[in-house]
């Protein structure tokens, strides 16, 4: 079983509301750091995609203020 550390971006500071992020068995896990029992797991593509569409405002409607 090849599993990583789990790593959050550099942006969160000591905050405890972050998404943390880390490669299992060849898929991508992440999580968010107040919910650890919660994780989601992706194939790199999917999560590519996912990251992708964050960055291009896909998601905003989404967010709230």
């Amino acid at each position: 079983m090849n599993r990583s550390e789990w790593q959050t971006s550099s942006y969160t500071a000591n905050n405890n509301n972050c998404i943390e992020v880390r490669t299992f068995d060849g898929l991508i896990e992440f999580r968010e750091s107040d919910e650890g029992d919660v994780i989601v797991r992706t194939t790199r593509h999917k999560f590519a995609e996912l990251l992708q569409g964050a960055q291009e405002g896909e998601f905003d409607r989404h967010a709230t203020t």
